[in-house]
């Protein structure tokens, strides 16, 4: 007998989801982590090969030197009543998404990267849009999805909430921006998704853990010199901008270690933030 982990798998003589006595060795975990984590562990040497990361956002512009290969591109788009996901040739509309995108291949360059466009022209968009996309990236399984964006609209918080869990438990590993503004939105005040504020530091690779959340961490966001439309760069500020310096850094540690779970991620990023004693 294995685990008990579906419904066709139930045994009446145990409660639901019980493991039963002699399934236990069947699932040794080998954690195979040194005694004290660090970078160098964690991901020294890596660059984020074999790494599928989904930029959900503005779209990406497919021919930006800053930002390379993107290996496939699709937009959200409503079709009546429903929303359909379809491949995309427009790029990004309003620059956002290349930045995002940018950030990332600067510092896990080998990663794949995918466009799912869910906001338009002058960042308008809609929950229903946003949601479809990330169902969409759910189901295709990516490893770390950027969602440099949310809502507030309360309405749309259980579906939304209900899909984190969901990439949480396929190990999709979800990376939210904190609102720039002092409001509440989602989702980035799930606890099953990474949520990211800003620093003023200049090295892209300090980070912070952040003791006091919903914010977990705080990466590179002020005065960032970023990829833009028509293969240009700004100087811009924001939450965006940082949270894709932490989906970068998943990336890479992912590269190195591809057997992690979205908790096991989050405690290296912990162990690994640049404010937590060695």
């Amino acid at each position: 007998m294995t685990v008990l982990a579906h419904e066709d798998e139930y045994d009446e003589e145990l409660p639901a989801w019980s493991l039963p006595a002699e399934a236990s060795e069947s699932i040794r975990i080998r954690a195979g982590w040194p005694e004290r984590v660090t970078r160098e562990w964690a991901w020294g040497g890596a660059t984020g090969r074999g790494v599928r990361v989904c930029v959900l956002d503005s779209g990406i512009e497919l021919d930006h030197p800053l930002v390379g290969d993107v290996q496939h591109s699709v937009a959200a788009r409503k079709d009546g009543d429903a929303v359909v996901i379809e491949d995309d040739d427009q790029g990004d509309l309003c620059g956002h998404g290349t930045a995002c995108a940018g950030i990332i291949r600067a510092l896990a360059p080998d990663c794949e990267l995918t466009s799912v466009r869910v906001l338009g022209a002058g960042y308008t968009g809609s929950a229903p849009i946003m949601l479809a996309g990330l169902e969409w990236a759910i189901d295709q399984g990516f490893d770390v999805v950027n969602m440099s964006l949310s809502t507030t609209k309360k309405q749309y918080v259980d579906r939304l909430h209900e899909l984190a869990d969901v990439a949480y438990f396929k190990r999709v590993m979800l990376v939210a921006s904190a609102h720039n503004m002092p409001v509440e939105s989602f989702p980035w005040r799930f606890a099953s998704v990474i949520s990211v504020g800003s620093h003023e530091q200049d090295d892209p690779e300090v980070f912070y853990a952040n003791p006091t959340p919903p914010v977990e961490f705080f990466a590179r966001g002020l005065n960032l010199d970023i990829a833009w439309l028509g293969g240009q760069t700004i100087c811009a500020t924001g939450n965006s901008f940082a949270t894709p310096h932490i989906a970068a850094i998943c990336a890479l540690i992912l590269a190195k270690h591809p057997e992690l779970t979205p908790f096991q991620l989050k405690s290296i990023l912990h162990l690994t933030a640049s404010n937590v004693d060695e």
